[in-house]
C-alpha cells in the first residue's frame, strides 16, 4: 500500500500540475486576444501633426474626428502610405510601432513626392558652389560649428565632382543658419515661419530642413536651435551628421527609404569619425552629378582614382566611394566600352563592373581570363577597343586577351621588351589614348604607337613629375 500511496500521489501532484498549466495558458491566451486599447487624444495629436507635414493629409476641421482605420479613408491611406515607406506592417490603423516611429527625431522635409520642392531631379547646373554659415548655435563653439558643417560637405564631395567653397559674407548658393520656433537667432527678427513658411516645432521633434536647388531660398538650410545639438556626443543629435543629411536635399536628393542610409528621414547616432554614406547615398548624389566615364581619362592607383576631362581637373577619390563592392586597393584596370564594363584586378582575382553595379559571378579567379596558375597578379592592363584587345602586363610578360572569344590569343605570353623595344623592367601602369599605348616603367614613360608597337617617345622625367603631382592623394574642398 505505501507505494501505490505514493503512486497516488505523484498522479495527483501531475495533475495539479497540469492543471495550473492550463490555467496559465488560457490567462495567456486571455491577455493576447484582449483588444489594445484605442490611442489617446494626445497620440491622434501627434499622428495628425505627421501626417500634415509629412504626407500630404489635408487639415481637419476642429469638428472633424481623426480616426484612421475607420470610413475616413484620406487619413488611412496617409498612414498606409507612411508605413510603407518606414518598412512597417500596413494596417492603415495608428498602433504602437507606428507611433514609435512618429515620435522619432526626424528631418522636416516631407516624405512624399506631393510636395513637388524635388519635382524634376532639380541639380546645381555647376559643380562649384559656395556656402555661408550666417549665425550660430550656443550649443557648441564656432570652430566645432565651422568643421561639423565643413565635414558634412565633404561626404558629399568625396563622392561626386562637387566642390564646395565658404564666404563670409554675402549671398551664397547654400545659406545656413540655426532659428527657434520661427525666430532667426540674429538681431533681425523674421516672421514665425523665419521666412521660410514652415515654423519649427520646439525641441525634440524636427531638427532642421532644407530645400533643393534653385533660386532664391534654393539650397539653404536651416537647423533648429531648440534642439540640442553637439559635436560628436551622443547626448543629443551631432550637428555633423544632421547637417549632413539636410546638405543631401541641398543638393537635390529626396528622403531614403531605405533603413541606415542618411538620407532616411530618422535621425539615427553614428560614428561621426566615419562616413555616414551608405551605397543608396552614392548612388543617389551620383545619379544627379555623375553618369558615365565616356569622355574622361581614368586613373588607378592603390586605393585611389582619378578622373580628369576636358571640363573638369583631376581629383582624387577613395574607389570604394564609387563602386562600393570593389577591392581595398587595386593593381590594374581597364574598361571596355563595347561591353560597357569596367574591369579591376588585384591578386588573383577579378571583378567586373557595369555602371557602379558588380557583374552576377564576380570576383573570378585570373583563370577565367584563361591566364595560367603561374600568374598571381595582374600588373597593368590596357584595352583597345578598336581590335577588341586586352593586353594584361604580369611581371616582365605580357598575355593578349580577346574579349569576343573569350580567349589568350596563341603565341603569348611574350616578354615586353621583345614586342616594346626600347622598354626594359616591368610595366606598372598602362593607358591608351590617340591610338598610342603609354606604359609605365620605373620612372619613365614610354609612348607606342599601337599599330606596330614602334617608340615614338620616352616623356620627359618633368612631364612624369606634373604627372604624378596631378595622382598624389589629397582632398580638394
Amino acid at each position: 500500500m505505501p507505494s501505490e500511496t505514493k503512486h497516488m500521489s505523484r498522479g495527483t501532484l501531475n495533475m495539479g500540475i497540469q492543471q495550473q498549466l492550463c490555467f496559465l495558458a488560457s490567462l495567456l491566451l486571455v491577455i493576447q486576444a484582449a483588444p489594445t486599447p484605442p490611442p489617446s487624444d494626445k497620440d491622434k495629436a501627434i499622428a495628425k501633426d505627421y501626417l500634415r507635414n509629412f504626407y500630404n493629409l489635408k487639415r481637419l476641421s476642429n469638428s472633424a474626428s481623426f480616426s484612421p482605420g475607420s470610413s475616413n479613408d484620406t487619413t488611412s491611406e496617409r498612414l498606409k502610405e507612411m508605413q510603407k515607406f518606414f518598412g512597417l506592417e500596413v494596417t492603415g490603423k495608428l498602433n504602437k510601432e507606428t507611433l514609435d516611429v512618429m515620435k522619432m527625431p526626424r528631418c522636416g522635409v516631407p516624405d512624399v513626392a506631393a510636395y513637388t520642392t524635388f519635382g524634376g531631379s532639380p541639380r546645381w547646373e555647376t559643380n562649384k558652389l559656395t556656402y555661408r554659415i550666417v549665425n550660430y548655435t550656443p550649443d557648441m563653439t564656432r570652430a566645432q560649428v565651422d568643421d561639423s558643417i565643413a565635414r558634412a560637405l565633404q561626404v558629399w564631395a568625396e563622392v561626386s565632382p562637387l566642390r564646395f567653397t565658404r564666404i563670409i559674407r554675402g549671398t551664397a548658393d547654400i545659406m545656413i543658419s540655426f532659428a527657434v520656433r520661427g525666430e532667426q537667432k540674429t538681431n533681425k527678427l523674421f516672421l514665425t515661419d523665419h521666412g521660410d513658411g514652415l515654423a519649427f516645432d520646439g525641441p525634440k521633434k524636427t531638427l532642421a530642413h532644407a530645400f533643393a536647388p534653385g533660386s532664391g531660398i534654393g539650397g539653404d538650410a536651416h537647423f533648429d536651435d531648440d534642439e540640442s545639438f553637439t559635436f560628436r556626443s551622443s547626448r543629443g543629435h551631432v550637428l555633423f551628421l544632421v547637417a549632413a543629411h539636410e546638405l543631401g536635399h541641398s543638393l537635390g536628393l529626396f528622403h531614403s527609404n531605405v533603413p541606415g542610409a542618411l538620407m532616411f528621414p530618422t535621425y539615427t547616432f553614428t560614428d561621426p569619425d566615419r562616413s555616414p554614406l551608405t551605397s543608396d547615398d552614392i548612388e543617389g548624389i551620383q545619379s544627379l552629378y555623375v553618369t558615365s566615364f565616356k569622355g574622361e581619362t581614368v586613373f588607378f592607383k592603390d586605393s585611389f582614382f582619378w578622373r580628369s576631362s576636358s571640363s573638369s581637373s583631376a581629383v582624387a577619390r577613395q574607389i570604394n566611394s564609387f563602386w562600393s563592392r570593389a577591392p581595398d586597393n587595386v593593381d590594374a584596370a581597364y574598361e571596355d566600352p563595347a561591353q560597357d564594363k569596367l574591369f579591376l584586378f588585384k591578386g588573383t582575382q577579378v571583378w567586373a563592373f557595369k555602371g557602379q553595379n558588380l557583374e552576377p559571378g564576380y570576383p573570378k579567379p585570373l583563370s577565367s581570363f584563361g591566364l595560367p596558375a603561374s600568374v598571381t597578379k595582374v600588373d597593368a592592363a590596357v584595352h583597345n577597343q578598336h581590335t577588341g584587345k586586352t593586353l594584361l602586363f604580369s611581371d616582365k610578360y605580357y598575355y593578349r586577351y580577346d574579349e569576343r572569344k573569350n580567349q589568350i590569343d596563341e603565341g603569348y605570353p611574350r616578354r615586353v621588351e621583345d614586342a616594346f623595344v626600347g622598354l626594359s623592367g616591368e610595366v606598372t601602369a598602362a593607358h591608351m589614348t590617340n591610338n598610342n599605348i603609354y606604359l609605365f616603367s620605373g620612372k619613365n614613360l614610354f609612348e607606342f604607337s599601337s599599330k606596330n608597337a614602334k617608340l615614338l617617345r620616352l616623356l620627359t622625367s618633368d612631364f612624369f613629375q606634373v604627372l604624378l603631382k596631378m595622382l598624389t592623394p589629397t582632398r580638394v574642398d
